[in-house]
């Protein structure tokens, strides 16, 4: 994907330029990354494919690396450059964004940690149908996420907030109808704890696309978004729109 670089694109120092390029490059690399892991995390699940989850709970370590990797290349630029107000909040933006992407990938470990023990136990337990469901809604939100900071686009970020929403709904209900379950039948409460702790790290990671899509808000419009309401998240997006 080609970034939006007209904001960026003033600086004396070519090589400046290439810094800031650089991180946003390895962001989207490194999100890349986490989106697969997730994916497969899910997939194996499904699947019941231990070595896929073997497989993609390894990349943790790929994805830890880079978080450290990006990081200390956001602190080099800080200490190296003195950016400005919109080139510091780039490099605040991308650093927040890359902890999410790890937090992300942890959570991906996690699930694959969970799909082996559902491996091993033999069973298909109730809940597969809540997690295929999720899963769709969670990978679409990872996938907008990275798009709009890609693109610098702040009403597909939006968007993700409001998938967030959805999928935190979805969360709730599936959590009731599988505690009801397990009460009704004691028997299936060890594969139906697995598959609640697979929905929560999902919820989760729907949490840390929001989180990403707040900072692509920050990065572009340069207002603080967290912890506002949804309707409060479209004004901002809206009034920015208006006054480019």
């Amino acid at each position: 994907m080609e970034f939006d670089n007209d904001n960026y694109s003033s600086h004396i120092s070519q090589q400046f330029n290439d810094e800031l390029e650089q991180i946003r490059t390895q962001l989207l690399t490194m999100g890349g990354v986490v989106e697969r892991q997730v994916h497969d995390a899910v997939e194996a699940l499904l699947t019941g494919d231990s070595e896929l989850a073997e497989q993609s709970r390894r990349v943790d370590k790929q994805v830890n690396e880079m978080e450290v990797s990006i990081d200390e290349q956001c602190t080099t630029i800080i200490a190296r450059r003195q950016p400005a107000a919109s080139d510091l909040r780039l490099i605040i933006s991308v650093s927040k964004a890359v902890s999410d992407l790890e937090r992300m990938g942890d959570e991906a470990a996690k699930i694959c940690r969970h799909a082996i023990e559902l491996v091993e136990e033999g069973d298909s337990p109730r809940g597969y149908q809540e997690v295929r469901h999720i899963g769709t809604l969670v990978r679409d939100m990872v996938k907008n996420v990275l798009t709009a900071f890609a693109r610098n686009d702040t009403e597909l970020a939006y968007k993700v907030a409001k998938q967030d929403k959805a999928v935190d709904q979805e969360y709730r209900t599936a959590m009731r109808s599988l505690v009801t379950y397990m009460m009704e039948d004691p028997r299936a409460i060890s594969s139906v704890l697995n598959v609640i702790w697979v929905l929560r790290s999902l919820e989760r990671i729907g949490d840390h696309s929001r989180n990403m899509a707040e900072h692509l808000i920050y990065l572009v419009s340069g207002t603080d978004v967290r912890h506002q309401s949804l309707k409060q998240i479209k004004k901002t997006v809206q009034d920015d729109i208006e006054n480019r």
